[in-house]
């Protein structure tokens, strides 16, 4: 943890911006019916991900508070990964698309679950 000066320099923190990036390239091509609802949950989701991580780093000196903002984290990435059943199952999304970011948030989801069954390599 030496070099982690910042939310930004963790590997998890990188990786779901990333997948968040990669959602908002996707769902460009959704219905215009979809707007308000599928586009916006799973935009909304995704980047809750990386809001919630950032959050989580500020509050590490806290435990508790640490792995409650962890906890979120895992929802908002489970509740990306439904968007993205969803989004296969309308055909909004090729099934090689809803792979490869299902496969992202579950390995951000071992990240993160890996943090919060060990803190203290994270708190302060």
């Amino acid at each position: 943890m030496g070099s982690i000066k910042t939310h930004k320099d963790l590997k998890v923190y990188q990786l779901s911006f990333e997948a968040g990036m990669l959602i908002f390239d996707a769902t460009k091509s959704f219905p215009k019916e979809e707007r308000f609802s599928l586009t916006d949950q799973i935009r909304r989701s995704s980047r809750s991900v990386s809001g919630n991580l950032a959050e989580a780093w500020r509050k590490r000196r806290y435990e508790k508070a640490f792995i409650t903002k962890l906890s979120d984290v895992e929802g908002e990435a489970a509740e990306t990964q439904t968007w993205l059943d969803y989004a296969q199952a309308c055909d909004y999304i090729e099934n090689e698309v809803h792979s490869e970011l299902f496969k992202k948030y579950d390995h951000i989801l071992g990240m993160v679950v890996n943090m919060i069954i060990h803190p203290e390599k994270w708190t302060l």
